[in-house]
């Protein structure tokens, strides 16, 4: 793989990173500020926080194998 390659999957961790903590910020905005309330929009906030977290763990996995490639 090449560098360039290496420094794209980076720039995909950060950027699925970031994605992972604007959900998370989600999350914890809706206990703190709107639950119980709001209870009905757990399984969609928790659906997309999970999801974001989850692809920030397989761009982790593709740049620590690219790495390792390397």
């Amino acid at each position: 793989m090449t560098p360039e390659d290496i420094k794209a999957l980076e720039k995909a961790v950060s950027k699925a990173k970031r994605i992972a903590s604007e959900k998370a910020s989600e999350m914890h905005d809706l206990v703190e500020d709107r639950l119980p309330a709001a209870y009905e929009e757990i399984p969609g906030i928790a659906q997309s926080t999970y999801d974001a977290c989850r692809a920030w763990a397989e761009a982790v996995a593709k740049l620590k194998a690219a790495e390792a490639e390397g």
